[in-house]
């Protein structure tokens, strides 16, 4: 029987353990490949602060705008009233009114009631000839409409900023004895409501 040449053998066993070599060596490379160190960086933007902004009204005077005791018919009694935006945010508002009718009378139904802005040539109400927003009676005196978002009539005022209102309440020379010693109270009510994001 023919066996190999010891050399021969010995040369191929040679060759099949250094292509393992080489092979291992590139497996144990490229597994290597994942751990190499990258530069990096990063960059920060800071400061990125939120304020929310504020919507405010105030009225001055806050109560007894407009009062007369003792009227006969055809008196009047006019008041004057500033409307501040006490936020920072510009606002729309609107007023309503609410009567009382305590002794069954109806005075309110029977009192006429006109808002106005503020005189054309002076800084009060004195003359009485601003612009009319109002004219009816004191059970349904209304600026604007209280209902959200942009609506006719509704009044606007930038943050920071104030208007003048004039009011005046008439009993009406045409009042009837039925309205003898009648009585009522109103209460005007100024509603408020951003205008940014509201149409």
């Amino acid at each position: 029987m023919h066996r190999p040449h010891p050399t021969r053998l010995s040369r191929r066993t040679r060759r099949l353990l250094l292509i393992t070599t080489l092979a291992s060596s590139t497996a144990m490379v490229g597994a290597g490949a994942y751990t190499i160190a990258l530069f990096t960086d990063s960059a920060a933007n800071a400061g990125n602060a939120f304020v929310v902004g504020t919507v405010s009204i105030g009225v001055s005077p806050s109560s007894a705008l407009i009062a007369l005791t003792g009227m006969l018919p055809g008196d009047s009694t006019t008041g004057t009233l500033t409307v501040s935006s006490t936020g920072n945010s510009t606002l729309r508002y609107a007023i309503s009114t609410a009567a009382t009718n305590p002794d069954g009378k109806a005075l309110r139904d029977q009192m006429a009631l006109v808002i106005k802005t503020k005189d054309t040539n002076t800084a009060g109400c004195g003359n009485f000839n601003g612009t009319q927003l109002f004219n009816g009676t004191l059970a349904n005196g209304a600026v604007g409409d209280p209902a959200q978002g942009g609506q006719a009539g509704d009044r606007s005022l930038a943050g920071g900023a104030s208007e003048i209102l004039c009011f005046r309440a008439t009993l009406p020379g045409s009042t009837g004895n039925a309205f003898a010693g009648a009585a009522t109270n109103a209460t005007f009510t100024f509603s408020a409501e951003q205008t940014a994001n509201n149409p």
